[in-house]
């Protein structure tokens, strides 16, 4: 898998991506606190409502997005937005209301939601045989998943010598960084395509992946991801603490097991993609997030949960990371980033809906189950039960959709 990290192109931008990703896990821990700072008890709802932001950026701008950015150098366009990020993240240590959390977010991840579908678009041209994208698909989940590992501890051990405002340097830097790499290589301009108007290439990427019969079965297999994702993040804390009565630390190692299940799914999908399609593949992924969420209504034990969770985390990623595969051979080289940006903003779409599905069923399951005196009722003062949306938008940006 290493072996593409010889081109040295694909090099740069692989550790453009891997810095950004860092400064973004510490940015997550930052807002967490700053949220807390600002809003005291109110912190979670106020997270929350970033969460939502950040969904309905990723899912309203990247198509709009890119229909004006196809035509420009990639990589002028991908610098830019770098510099633009960091400019953003920059802003942070200095808010001091909530509405500016809203607006930086927004406009963060409005920034986000332009880059990264460009930025996976520019990858299989860079790496035209199919099986070294594949490695590449591969090693980007990778890097998502042990970066879920390496950026908390970094906040920690940066949070004992300083305050958590200078956190927000260390994702200035990462956005930086990222421009600088990005920069030091060339690379390939976008194929020459007819003129449309803006309303065109706005919705082109979207009518194209819609006619096209592989991409809509690829949109269900994105449904289901995020049908099974949205359980696991949004109900492990609830799961763990209010129904085995355990707490923080197992709630992490119960995470964890989800990451190690999708760490061990990308090593081990190069090879296995070299023998077989991608449709069962991805099909056998998603059968197993369907039958790994069915079967956590009969989970009855903590130990039970860190096996269900390292298979669901499996299925995961063998569901989605071949994604890729699937959108190169679906367009021409000129509707690639289009084709992208749909599949962007199409499978964010299905975490929007998940995601509340995820937390209201579980809040009407659960305490439609339990007595009047349980200690989770007691706890949560009644019957409204509550989800903290810091553990939500962390695990979100860890393990996000798309490869």
């Amino acid at each position: 898998m290493l072996a593409i990290l010889r081109d040295r192109t694909y090099r740069h931008l692989f550790a453009a991506q891997v810095i950004a990703l860092l400064g973004t896990g510490l940015m997550t821990v930052a807002l967490g606190l700053l949220a807390y700072e600002l809003a005291g008890a109110d912190a979670g709802a106020v997270l929350g409502t970033a969460l939502a932001i950040k969904m309905i950026a990723y899912v309203g701008v990247a198509p709009v997005a890119q229909a004006f950015t196809d035509r420009l150098p990639r990589r002028s366009v991908l610098v830019a937005l770098d510099l633009v990020r960091g400019a953003i993240a920059l802003c942070l240590p200095f808010v001091t209301e909530i509405w500016q959390i809203y607006l930086l977010i927004f406009l963060l991840q409005a920034a986000s939601a332009a880059f990264t579908p460009t930025f996976q678009a520019t990858i299989p041209d860079i790496l035209p045989k199919e099986e070294e994208y594949t490695r590449a698909l591969s090693l980007s989940r990778l890097a998502y998943d042990l970066e879920s590992l390496v950026s908390p501890m970094l906040a920690a051990a940066l949070l004992s010598v300083i305050s958590f405002h200078s956190l927000f340097a260390g994702t200035v830097v990462g956005f930086f960084a990222s421009a600088a790499l990005v920069l030091s290589v060339r690379l390939p301009s976008p194929q020459p395509a007819a003129r449309r108007g803006v309303w065109d290439r706005t919705t082109r990427g979207i009518r194209l992946y819609l006619a096209t019969p592989r991409l809509r079965g690829l949109l269900a297999i994105s449904l289901a991801v995020a049908a099974a994702g949205s359980m696991v993040i949004v109900n492990t804390v609830v799961l763990v603490k209010a129904g085995f009565g355990l707490s923080e630390p197992q709630v992490a190692l119960a995470l964890a097991a989800f990451g190690a299940g999708s760490m061990v799914a990308a090593l081990t999908l190069p090879r296995l993609l070299d023998r077989l399609s991608d449709r069962p593949v991805m099909i056998a992924g998603a059968a197993v997030l369907i039958v790994g969420t069915a079967a956590g209504i009969a989970v009855s034990s903590y130990g039970a949960l860190l096996v269900l969770w390292l298979i669901m985390g499996f299925g995961y990623s063998v569901a989605q990371t071949p994604a890729g595969r699937l959108l190169r051979r679906s367009a021409h080289a000129e509707d690639r980033p289009a084709i992208f940006a749909a599949q962007f903003a199409l499978s964010h779409a299905c975490w929007l809906i998940c995601y509340p599905l995820a937390g209201y069923l579980d809040v009407a399951h659960d305490h439609s189950s339990l007595p009047v005196d349980h200690p989770h009722l007691r706890e949560h003062g009644g019957m409204g039960g509550h989800h903290h949306p810091l553990v939500i938008d962390d695990l979100h940006r860890r393990w996000p959709v798309g490869p």
